[in-house]
């Protein structure tokens, strides 16, 4: 019988695999490529946006500072103070010293300007225009003009660019650049101050884009009104909500949207000097049509490749599937937990050698298997009984200190008076012992944590002579809420002795609330003491999150206020799980706010289960 050896055959079909793989990655690059391509694409119209926008505020610049150069011209803010009723000669003398000191020197530096016109409050204007025929108002036309400007400016002088022309032969043609300004006799405005300019001139910075055939680039003013359009007939027109709402939303980003049943691909960029949107615009489909191209010649190449690699597979496969299924029919009844051999094949190749292996394997793994079992079955026990008896010696846990300074307040009661206070702190005392020492109760609810507080407040109240309330904010849903019995009344003691160091004062309280989220129900105690300090925080917080008792000698910890903490968010944690237990926050001279989370009402955490069946 001929032997054939498997690794020859696995390491000819993994040379072809090899190969495959090589062509595979062609196929990654080319899909690299396209990507490649998009993001060039991306980068292209963001440059022409980009760049759109920076030459499109030089130009505005320039004819800012035309307007603003003559907003110190004291002639100019003269006439906004005069009144309504001025004489005719003083008019005529405004209008030629502003004429020759301001307008005319700024018509011979900047040709492009069409207009300059400024209109007071009072209702005097003057009007000037740059090669050009004039035209002249009536005291109801400047007063619609005027209303019309002091809607579209601000009363801070800050700069507003409008697509409108006072020339009813001019509309759409102009762009007015306009100020409200100041006159000489109150900082207030007193008029409004305008130069426009022929929106031809400007729309010739954009001439030169290029966006391919079906491309266009457009501007939008900040109220949806095209500024500028290649087809004309569309300056002035809105630009329809929905792509005006997401013209705005766009940031930096692309987006697609539909226009008249074709799908578009914007970039988009907000002129901050302006308040313009400047717009490019392509076909979805002409944007990615070079990608697509890529693509389909990938996706072909692809196919083929895979074609190809499927056919060799069928062939490696079959090479090898017999030896190989007894192999898998044997492991299918050792995870079903039948330790069975199985037959050996009659050739020796290295599957028959691993076949041979997977019996030695199986006889070996039986025998392991039950010892383990047997090791697991009974640490299992021990671990049960261990946190049993762990949770019952945490519930013991009672604080001497306490119990000594009562016992003596009882004593001096007993000696000094016969009095009723005496059987009170008695009785109070006998009944948070025999609620500490109860050892088969894991689980009460927040009506009996709270009469154990109430009661711990009457031993407290006669401790330390005074009155002090607490604020229970509990809603009554929650009273018959479960929690761990002894949670409570620790986090009271530790307010008291950690919170108020000075001693309590009127202003000083201690709230104890409770609510649900989610499936967690939450009970907390705050209260608005002497707070913790950064350090000490961190270190509470790192030994809850440890998930283990208080360590280290009970002075150290009781100091850090850290025995209680720790018991409390232990022993929720050995009832509920790891997922549960406390968490602190406080702030230096602010409080402190210590929060027990619990399963909420109804849901019974695994870990429980799991505890409780033990």
């Amino acid at each position: 019988m001929k032997r054939v050896s498997l690794y020859r055959r696995l390491y000819l079909y993994f040379l072809i695999v090899i190969v495959v793989s090589l062509t595979g990655v062609g196929v990654f690059s080319y899909t690299s490529s396209s990507k490649e391509l998009e993001v060039l694409v991306r980068g292209q119209m963001e440059q022409i946006v980009s760049n759109a926008v920076h030459h499109t505020d030089l130009y505005l610049k320039t004819y800012d500072r035309s307007l603003v150069s003559l907003l110190p011209n004291r002639q100019v803010k003269e006439f906004a103070d005069l009144p309504i009723n001025r004489e005719g000669y003083e008019f005529y003398r405004y209008r030629t010293l502003i004429r020759e000191i301001g307008v005319d020197p700024l018509f011979i530096r900047s040709p492009d300007i069409a207009a300059v016109y400024m209109i007071s409050f009072h209702g005097n204007a003057l009007y000037y225009f740059n090669e050009i025929p004039g035209q002249s108002f009536s005291s109801d036309e400047i007063r619609r003009q005027l209303d019309y400007f002091r809607a579209n400016t601000s009363g801070d002088g800050k700069l507003a660019i409008l697509n409108n022309s006072i020339l009813s032969d001019q509309k759409q043609q102009m762009l007015t650049l306009v100020r409200q300004f100041r006159g000489l006799t109150s900082p207030e405005p007193a008029g409004v101050l305008a130069i426009e300019i022929r929106s031809a001139d400007l729309a010739a910075l954009w001439k030169g884009i290029e966006l391919g055939e079906d491309g266009y680039f457009f501007i939008m003013d900040a109220k949806g009104q095209i500024v500028y359009h290649p087809q004309a007939e569309r300056v002035g027109s809105f630009v329809p909500d929905a792509l005006k709402r997401r013209i705005a939303e766009a940031g930096a980003d692309m987006f697609e949207a539909g226009e008249e049943g074709q799908a578009r691909t914007y970039m988009v960029r907000q002129s901050s000097y302006s308040g313009w949107s400047l717009v490019a615009s392509k076909p979805t489909e002409e944007l990615r049509r070079p990608v697509s191209n890529i693509r389909t010649t990938t996706l072909a190449v692809g196919l083929f490749t895979l074609a190809f690699a499927l056919a060799l597979s069928i062939r490696f496969g079959q090479s090898i599937t017999g030896p190989i299924q007894a192999l898998k029919q044997g492991m299918r009844e050792t995870e079903k937990g039948n330790w069975t051999t199985i037959p050996l094949p009659g050739r020796r190749d290295e599957i028959a050698e691993l076949m041979l292996r997977y019996n030695v394997m199986v006889n070996r793994l039986s025998e392991l298997v039950e010892q383990v079992y047997q090791v697991e079955l009974k640490n299992q026990e021990i671990q049960l009984e261990r946190q049993k008896a762990e949770f019952q010696s945490l519930q013991l846990q009672i604080n001497p200190h306490f119990l000594y300074n009562t016992l003596e307040t009882i004593v001096c009661y007993a000696v000094v008076r016969d009095s009723e206070e005496i059987s009170e702190i008695v009785k109070a005392l006998a009944y948070m012992l025999r609620y500490s020492v109860q050892t088969n109760l894991e689980e009460i609810t927040v009506a009996n944590e709270l009469k154990h507080v109430l009661h711990y407040m009457v031993v407290l109240r006669h401790r330390t002579g005074r009155d002090f309330e607490l604020d229970v904010a509990v809603k009554p849903e929650y009273l018959l809420n479960k929690m761990v019995r002894l949670t409570l009344q620790p986090l009271i003691e530790n307010a008291f002795q950690h919170a108020f160091p000075d001693g309590i004062e009127d202003y000083h309280y201690i709230r104890i609330d409770a609510w649900e989220l989610g499936d967690t129900f939450c009970v907390s105690v705050e209260d608005n003491g002497a707070g913790i300090a950064a350090g000490k925080l961190d270190e509470l917080r790192r030994r809850l999150n440890a998930n283990r008792l208080a360590d280290g000698s009970a002075g150290e910890t009781r100091e850090r206020g850290g025995i209680g903490l720790m018991n409390v968010h232990r022993r929720i944690q050995m009832v509920f799980g790891e997922r549960y237990g406390l968490r602190i926050e406080s702030e230096p001279e602010k409080g402190t706010v210590v929060v027990m989370a619990m399963p909420a009402s109804g849901v019974r955490p695994k870990a429980y289960e799991n505890t409780t069946a033990g």
